[in-house]
C-alpha cells in the first residue's frame, strides 16, 4: 500500500469548522484546502456551523481540544473587526485562538448602478455627484459590521460626504438590487462581480487593495485616486485553539503553504475571486494584531454597534 494511502487510513479524521452555509466563499475555500490537505495525508472534513455571522463557529473552536484535530477556517474580520463591533463576543481572538496560516485574500470593490448618472465614470465623478445629489447618498454592503461597511465609512470621511449604510444579509441579494438599480452603490468583494462585468449595468469605480486586482486590471484602487485611507483586504485563514502546541501549528502551516502552491487550488480560488496569498503563523499573528488596532478607532468613530 502506498505511503500516502497508509497515512490516510491510519490518521484520525480532523474537522475544519466553517461558520457559514455550504456553497459560500468560506465554505468553498475550506473545501479546496481540505482537498489539498488530504493529498498530503492530512484528512479533514468541513464542518459547517452557520449562524450569527460566523460567531457560533468561532466560539466552538474555543471549546475544542488543542491538539490540531479541530480547526477553524474564517475571515480576518472575525478577529480584527468583530471585537469592536460586538459588545458580548463569546471569544477573545487575542487569547483564545492561535493563527495557523492565511491562505487567500479578497479585494473589495465599489460599484455603482444605473441609479447613478452614466457620466459618473470615476471616483472623482462620483464624489462630485454625491455632493450634488439629494437622494443617492447611500451604499450597501453584504453584512452589518463587515469590512465593506467600514471601507465605505472611511470613503465617506475622506470624501467629506455623509453616506448612509444599508446592510444586506449576504452579497447575492445586494448584487441583484444593484443590478436592478434599486440601490445606487455597493461595496462588495471581487467575486461578487465577476459574472456581471459585461452588460453595462454596473460600473466598478475603485478597489480597496494596495495594487490593482489581477481580476480587474482596469479598475484603479482607491489610493490611486487620492483616497489612500480606503484600503483593506479580507483574508481567509486557519486558526487553532490557543494552547495548540507549536509543533502541531508548524506542521499545519507547512501543509497550508504547500496547498497555496497547488495549481488546482489556485484555479479554484480564482473562480470565486480569491488570490492565493500564504502567510505563516508569526506573520499572521502580527498582521491580525495590527489590523485589530487599525480598525478600532474607525469603528468607534462610526458609532456602529451590531445587534447581538
Amino acid at each position: 500500500m502506498p505511503a500516502l494511502a497508509i497515512a490516510q487510513t491510519d490518521a484520525a479524521m480532523g474537522r475544519l469548522i466553517v461558520g457559514y452555509p455550504p456553497g459560500g466563499t468560506l465554505d468553498q475555500t475550506a473545501r479546496r484546502l481540505t482537498e489539498s490537505w488530504r493529498t498530503q495525508g492530512r484528512p479533514y472534513l468541513v464542518d459547517n456551523r452557520p449562524g450569527a455571522a460566523g460567531r457560533i463557529a468561532n466560539a466552538q473552536l474555543k471549546r475544542e481540544k488543542p491538539d490540531g484535530s479541530v480547526l477553524l477556517c474564517t475571515h480576518t474580520s472575525a478577529m480584527t473587526i468583530y471585537p469592536h463591533v460586538y459588545a458580548n463576543l463569546a471569544y477573545d481572538p487575542a487569547k483564545d485562538f492561535r493563527p495557523v496560516a492565511l491562505l487567500a485574500s479578497a479585494t473589495c470593490v465599489l460599484a455603482v448602478s444605473t441609479a447613478v448618472p452614466p457620466e459618473v465614470k470615476t471616483l472623482a465623478d462620483y464624489v462630485r455627484w454625491l455632493k450634488k445629489t439629494e437622494t443617492g447618498r447611500t451604499y450597501a454592503s453584504p453584512a452589518a459590521g463587515s469590512l465593506a461597511q467600514f471601507l465605505g465609512y472611511r470613503f465617506s470621511q475622506a470624501a467629506g460626504v455623509p453616506l448612509t449604510h444599508v446592510a444586506y444579509r449576504g452579497s447575492a441579494p445586494a448584487v441583484q438590487d444593484l443590478l436592478g438599480g434599486q440601490i445606487p452603490a455597493y461595496i462588495g468583494f471581487v467575486g461578487d462581480f465577476l459574472q456581471y462585468l459585461e452588460g453595462g449595468k454596473l460600473r466598478l469605480l475603485a478597489a480597496s487593495s494596495e495594487r490593482r486586482s489581477r481580476f480587474l486590471k482596469n479598475v484603479p484602487t482607491f489610493a490611486e485616486q487620492g483616497f489612500d485611507t480606503v484600503t483593506g483586504l479580507e483574508s481567509y485563514g486557519v486558526y487553532a485553539p490557543a494552547a495548540t502546541p507549536e509543533k502541531t501549528v508548524a506542521a499545519l502551516a507547512e501543509a497550508t503553504q504547500t496547498a497555496s502552491r497547488d495549481s488546482t487550488l489556485i484555479a479554484g480560488l480564482s473562480q470565486i475571486g480569491l488570490e492565493a496569498a500564504y502567510l505563516g503563523p508569526a506573520d499572521c499573528t502580527r498582521l491580525i494584531a495590527a489590523e485589530r488596532e487599525r480598525w478600532k478607532p474607525v469603528v468607534a468613530a462610526s458609532g456602529f454597534r451590531a445587534d447581538e
